[in-house]
This record gives structure tokens, C-alpha cells and sequence, in this order.
């Protein structure tokens, strides 16, 4: 199953929400790292999105 990077920055947001939620102490704590997490995927993904548009070996213009 293959996640794009909108999927990522999705949860994300949905982490960053839970983890500014007050009262919740060590789940607050782990929702911001799972938070950071998730958006490295979608950077990550992002670039590798960026990247397969590019062909491997430049082509010359003709």
C-alpha cells in the first residue's frame, strides 16, 4: 500500500492537534513526536515524488 505525501501531511496536522491537547501528558508527548514523524514522511515523499519526474540519464534537447 503506497502513501502519498498529501496523506502524510494529513496525519500530520491530526497529530500536531492531539499533541497540543491539554491534560493528556506522555500521550500529548508521543502525539508530537509521532507528528514530526509523519512529516518527514511527507517531505520525504514529496522529494521522491519531485525526483521521479526527472530521468535518470539527462537527455539532449533536440
Amino acid at each position: 500500500m503506497t502513501r502519498d505525501s498529501e496523506y502524510f501531511r494529513q496525519r500530520a496536522a491530526e497529530a500536531r492537534a492531539a499533541s497540543c491537547a491539554k491534560g493528556r501528558g506522555e500521550e500529548a508527548a508521543v502525539a508530537g513526536e509521532l507528528a514530526l514523524a509523519y512529516a518527514a514522511l511527507a517531505r520525504r515523499r514529496a522529494a521522491a515524488d519531485a525526483d521521479a519526474d526527472v530521468p535518470a540519464i539527462p537527455l539532449p534537447a533536440i
